[in-house]
């Protein structure tokens, strides 16, 4: 086989064979194929895409590039979860203790945020000592024994997926349902799932800005997963402002922890208990979604979920008083008031305009080698609906940098006010299974 045929076959609108596909990336892994002409198949893939047989194809490509996380020393039905990314979003912070407490394995692997905040390893590590580089056997082990566990992503983990994500960034190939479909995926089988849970975010601050795109790609993911045999549900979920109050990362932990409480924002509430409904149904623990959603509401009701968490942060090294005294996460120096400059009702907020000015505020990374402040975010005080005089608060910025100008500008500029209140929100758009 030759590269270059491969290009011209996908340019014209061919259908790459899965021996095709495995050469190609193959190639890529090892070298034998430069960027020049990966980048050219990329580009061919955005204009022609891919159908499913390919995008499944490149999905195990993918896997097979590297290592597979051998769970099957894990007892029970191994539920994974992922979402495609949002402002605000600390959904998993909230299922692991929430699944784990009904019994059903919860072996989670997460990265690292890049962009507008932290991923959820940077969120649980604003808990002090919280340990995520765990060897497999305390991986394993914390699973049969606790029900619950979460790591860092090995390095080893698609690396296919790893060189080919860098090259979509600088090429203008992140927008493609395939490649995307794709990377997603492989993560998720090469990490051992048995059955997997997408949370599809669409709006402002999501990947996908409308509800077309974001249920193409979700309906295309479950596909892959059933065509590689893995229970497979999609919930689009919104994403027209941030989810939740909190932005940031020590103060969505506050959050997260809030939730499993009862005293949550009700727009992630709901998010957080559907997503973990399915993970119970699919992981056996309940029969169907209602009753499942019933359980995890009295989890929370009678403190078991809380103290799911509590035991995890314990187990994984870090300090459990901070479920009683939140105080102890990270503070910020300063607290900014940005006020309302008119009086009516907050129509809109750009959600990826917040989400950039919490990385102007410390919250995230421009760079992968950037460090972050934990304690930077921001609170969402007022949310889309809600009423406001002028002067009013509508959000507060926490940083430890003496120059916010920017930061607060933008945060000014992401809201939206008019005289007439906007219809509810649907929190949950479409369940694709």
């Amino acid at each position: 086989m030759r590269m270059v045929d491969l290009i011209h076959k996908k340019k014209q609108g061919g259908r790459l064979t899965r021996a095709e596909i495995e050469f190609i990336i193959a190639g890529c892994t090892s070298g034998a194929i430069p960027d020049y002409q990966m980048a050219a198949l990329l580009m061919a893939i955005c204009f022609k895409g891919m159908d499913r047989a390919e995008t499944a194809d490149l999905t195990l490509a993918y896997v097979d590039s590297g290592d597979r996380i051998d769970l099957t020393e894990v007892e029970g039905i191994k539920v994974d979860k992922h979402s495609t990314g949002g402002v605000g979003d600390k959904v998993s912070l909230i299922i692991i203790p929430l699944v784990a407490s009904t019994g059903i394995p919860v072996a989670k692997m997460s990265g690292r945020g890049l962009g507008h905040t932290g991923g959820t390893i940077d969120k649980l590590e604003s808990i002090e000592g919280f340990k995520t580089d765990l060897t497999r056997d305390e991986f394993i082990s914390n699973v049969n024994t606790y029900k619950m566990a979460i790591a860092g992503q090995s390095e080893n983990l698609t690396p296919a997926d790893k060189k080919i994500y860098a090259l979509r960034d600088v090429t203008a190939t992140v927008d493609s349902v395939p490649l995307i479909a794709a990377s997603v995926m492989s993560k998720k089988i090469a990490a051992g799932a048995d059955a997997i849970v997408l949370d599809v975010k669409a709006g402002s601050g999501a990947f996908m800005k409308s509800l077309a795109e974001a249920g193409e790609l979700a309906r295309t993911m479950v596909e892959i997963g059933k065509s590689l045999n893995r229970k497979t549900v999609a919930v689009v979920t919104d994403m027209s402002q941030p989810l939740g109050r909190e932005v940031g990362n020590a103060n969505e932990v506050k959050e997260s922890i809030d939730v499993l409480k009862g005293k949550g924002a009700k727009d992630l509430t709901t998010v957080a208990l559907t997503i973990a409904s399915y993970m119970t149904v699919l992981g056996g623990a309940f029969a169907d979604l209602d009753k499942a959603y019933s359980e995890l509401e009295q989890a929370v009701k009678s403190g078991k979920a809380i103290e799911k968490l509590k035991q995890l942060i314990k187990v994984q090294g870090g300090n459990p008083a901070v479920i009683d005294r939140p105080e102890q996460l990270p503070q910020a120096k300063y607290h900014v008031a940005v006020k309302s400059p008119e009086s009516g009702y907050v129509t809109a907020i750009n959600a990826e305009s917040i989400g950039v000015s919490a990385m102007l505020l410390g919250a995230g990374r421009k760079k992968k080698e950037d460090r972050i402040d934990y304690s930077a975010g921001l609170t969402m005080v007022k949310k889309i609906g809600d009423k406001v005089n002028t002067g009013d608060t509508i959000c507060l910025l926490h940083t430890n940098l003496e120059e916010h100008g920017d930061a607060e500008a933008m945060v000014r500029s992401a809201y939206s006010f008019g005289a007439i209140e906007p219809g509810r929100i649907n929190y949950i758009h479409e369940i694709i299974q």
